[in-house]
């Protein structure tokens, strides 16, 4: 912060717009700083790593995500991000620490038991989804979809597309696979060990919706083949067909797929050579109205 060297050599004499021609610095944020040396935000900010700093202190073992638990207890909440932020200014790390694997990556955790254990069939609607996540290049970039198909009819019941591969994409498909399904407790959900479907976001909104999280192991395409069954179709009949100048033509393109062809007109064996808007018909009635 150079603004209180402004203000000492103005208190010498020194025109503030000479220091601030010489400095390089604009004069209205000058101003607007003299007017507010400390901020809403500065003390906020301040209040919220006291709140930090005294659960660090209680628990060292705490990442940063645990401690900004402990602060939304207190009353201040704040993203992990930021959380993250204020702790690696400060070096308040967890006394367990972090070590790299070799290639400089590792993976974390399983989130959830495997419930599916490649046995991909379900007796009733909304008794096993699948879900994951592909991507295509277009002029204007990449462009990812995650999609969640049910097992019973593989009909998709939710998916989301978005320009970046964050964790919301996957949070999006599944409010989205929610709403249009009704009620879903108890449906196992299934997926790789993506970061994605490993986030705090993805955990909450699982519980939310009484929903059973369940992962494969790592890289072993075999645990969720039927939805790769799903996305190589999706590869071949749309993604594969041209090249994508837009992200924007290539959306409605998967859209335009999924609802008019997968769904109402691409006749499938293991349905009884029935289309799964018309499988769900038949025989859930009830299920199909809903959706």
């Amino acid at each position: 912060m150079i603004y209180p060297l402004v203000r000492e050599l103005a208190a010498d004499g020194v025109p503030v717009a000479v220091t601030c021609r010489v400095l390089k610095l604009a004069r209205q944020p000058y101003y607007r700083w003299l007017a507010a040396p400390v901020t809403r935000h500065d003390l906020e900010e301040a209040y919220l790593a006291n709140v930090l700093f005294d659960a660090h202190v209680e628990d060292p073992e705490f990442g940063h995500r645990l401690l900004a638990d402990e602060a939304h207890r207190a009353g201040l909440a704040a993203c992990d991000r930021r959380v993250w932020r204020i702790c690696r200014d400060n070096r308040w790390w967890s006394v367990f620490g972090k070590k790299r694997a070799k290639n400089g990556k590792k993976v974390g955790p399983p989130a959830h038991d495997d419930l599916v254990l490649r046995v991909f069939k379900a007796d009733r609607p909304n008794q096993v989804w699948l879900w994951d996540i592909t991507e295509h290049p277009t002029s204007e970039g990449k462009l990812y979809l995650c999609a969640i198909k049910d097992l019973y009819s593989n009909r998709i019941v939710g998916y989301s597309i978005s320009d970046r591969m964050k964790s919301r994409i996957a949070v999006n498909a599944l409010v989205s696979a929610a709403a249009r399904r009704g009620d879903v407790t108890g449906c196992v959900v299934h997926s790789d060990r993506g970061s994605q479907f490993r986030s705090r976001k993805v955990l909450r909104e699982l519980h939310r919706h009484g929903l059973l999280g369940s992962m494969g192991q790592v890289a072993s395409a075999g645990d969720n083949a039927a939805m790769e069954s799903f996305f190589s179709l999706l590869q071949k009949n749309v993604l594969d067909r041209r090249r994508w100048a837009t992200r924007q033509d290539l959306r409605l393109a998967i859209i335009t797929w999924i609802e008019r062809t997968y769904h109402r007109r691409r006749r499938q064996a293991r349905l009884g050579r029935l289309t799964p808007i018309e499988y769900e018909t038949i025989n859930t009635p009830q299920v199909a109205l809903a959706a």
